[in-house]
């Protein structure tokens, strides 16, 4: 949880670096704006990425308080443990997840 909320700081401060940046520069128009827009619009979705990643990791702990943690919510059979570590915050077994996708 520390280190996602380590990453979105990093990159929110990018995003604000960017802004500030876009502020002091003159008005004039070239490709290099286009690559900076790109590249802010890429760490705009990280950061939004990272937001969802941080909300599931605290709605996993949440679980773990109400002792609903590692129960596959679709077949309420327990999630094997590789997947738990692959994946700590889901909520689905590989199970469940491949007749999701199936679907």
């Amino acid at each position: 949880m520390a280190a996602a909320k380590e990453e979105l700081a990093i990159l929110t401060a990018s995003l604000n670096a960017s802004a500030f940046n876009e502020g002091q520069e003159g008005s004039f128009k070239t490709l290099e704006d286009g690559a900076a827009t790109l590249e802010k619009e890429s760490v705009n979705q990280l950061a939004a990425r990272q937001k969802k990643f941080i909300m599931q990791l605290e709605e996993a702990l949440i679980r773990i308080e109400n002792k609903t943690y590692g129960i596959c919510r679709v077949t309420g059979k327990l999630i094997r443990k590789e997947r738990l570590m692959a994946v700590p915050h889901t909520t689905m077994s590989m199970e469940a997840k491949l007749n999701q996708t199936a679907n």
